[in-house]
């Protein structure tokens, strides 16, 4: 039996939440410290549920917590995390349509990630996706009422759960969200700014158009329309960008191509935009993808419950940040290691238990020396620092507000 799509109700208005006046929900910024006058915006790559929360995915939203929590101290910060804009790729509706398919008996409200993660990989082996045709019916309930399918609902509600038991901020994953941009309004918004190359009346696909930059064409839609992962990046994006100051797009390092270019075209449109790319996390020197399946011992769940009960619990999230910020860095040079990770744990609970030093400098002082001289924090820069014994270090006052 399939899982039920539901013809979607008509459009009531963009999605409910805290907006920016472009209309896109995202999370809310705290009031900064007097003074801050700039608008960042950080916007990671979205992980897709479906699958279970590996080591990388770890690492990249540890890094994006700690760079969003450090910067909304300073300047005004917001952190957008759209779910709902990717589900209409073949990446994700793709799968949903296999699941419907041959995996009708598939219990929606136990299955683990694990289970889903298996089921994805087997999807990924399959020799032929689905035709657009195919994923119309979950495009257009995605589109209109911000449909999901249950069982990528059970994994957002799994991963909710680490994300609390972690203390990341929540940047409600759980909720659905109808993107303030349709496809066809970003190709227009686009080609009225001379990005864009749509070449869908002679057969053929449409183009990000970059070439006036020195960048190759990209497509970004099939000729039937249905957009890829870069058009739905674009579509939450594009709104946005009049609103900030600063851009920082958070990717990993498969996804440097495509971010050169996002981040080429989001300058050209006038707001000031970096990249930082975070490596995946090496498993015994090798690089997976998570879409050949996450090994059950590699996965947050498993990370988490093997250090709960071995240090407080904020121990424990300070511990897993140090590890996975400071101690593996940007790059891909160390193999994830249990023991590293206990004894950034220890570190952090010893950090915890003294008192910061009266000379030691204000914490927005602090702050504003991990910048690099741009309206946002360095994660790596400002973890590291933390771990320093030469310079007097404001830990205890950072800790909550920036590691949860």
């Amino acid at each position: 039996m399939r899982t039920p799509v539901p013809e979607p109700p008509e459009p009531a208005g963009r999605r409910a939440g805290p907006q920016t006046e472009g209309g896109e929900t995202i999370s809310t910024a705290e009031t900064p410290q007097p003074g801050a006058t700039s608008r960042v915006l950080i916007a990671p790559v979205t992980v897709t549920p479906t699958k279970a929360l590996g080591l990388s995915h770890l690492k990249g939203l540890l890094w994006v917590d700690a760079m969003y929590r450090a910067t909304r101290l300073l300047n005004r910060a917001d952190y957008l995390y759209d779910d709902t804009s990717f589900h209409v790729t073949r990446q994700t509706a793709g799968f949903w349509e296999y699941l419907d398919r041959t995996c009708a008996d598939i219990d929606t409200d136990r299955c683990t990630e694990t289970e889903v993660g298996g089921l994805y990989a087997a999807y990924q082996r399959q020799p032929e996706h689905p035709s657009d045709e195919a994923l119309q019916p979950y495009v257009r309930a995605v589109e209109e009422s911000g449909w999901v399918h249950p069982v990528s609902r059970r994994v957002l509600r799994l991963w909710r759960a680490h994300r609390d038991r972690l203390g990341l901020v929540d940047p409600e994953i759980t909720g659905p969200r109808v993107p303030r941009f349709g496809f066809e309004e970003t190709v227009e918004h686009l080609a009225a700014r001379g990005f864009c190359l749509d070449t869908r009346p002679d057969g053929g696909p449409v183009y990000l158009d970059a070439t006036a930059l020195g960048l190759p064409l990209r497509g970004i839609a099939s000729p039937a329309g249905h957009p890829n992962y870069l058009a739905c990046t674009l579509r939450g994006l594009l709104p946005l960008l009049p609103a900030y100051d600063e851009l920082v797009l958070v990717h990993d390092r498969e996804l440097t191509e495509d971010h050169v270019l996002l981040q080429k075209v989001c300058s050209a449109l006038g707001t000031v935009t970096h990249r930082v790319a975070v490596d995946r996390v090496p498993l015994d020197g090798v690089v997976r993808s998570s879409r050949h399946g996450v090994d059950p011992a590699h996965t947050v769940a498993h990370l988490v419950d093997d250090l709960h009960g071995t240090a407080p619990e904020d121990a424990v999230r300070l511990g897993v940040r140090l590890y996975f910020i400071a101690g593996l860095g940007k790059g891909a040079g160390q193999s994830f290691r249990t023991d590293l990770l206990r004894a950034s744990v220890d570190r952090a609970r010893r950090i915890l238990e003294r008192a910061d030093p009266e000379v030691a400098e204000s914490p927005e002082a602090f702050l504003r020396r991990h910048t690099g001289g741009r309206d946002w924090v360095d994660p790596y820069r400002l973890t590291s620092a933390l771990l320093s014994r030469h310079r007097p270090v404001p830990a205890r006052a950072l800790v909550p507000d920036v590691y949860g």
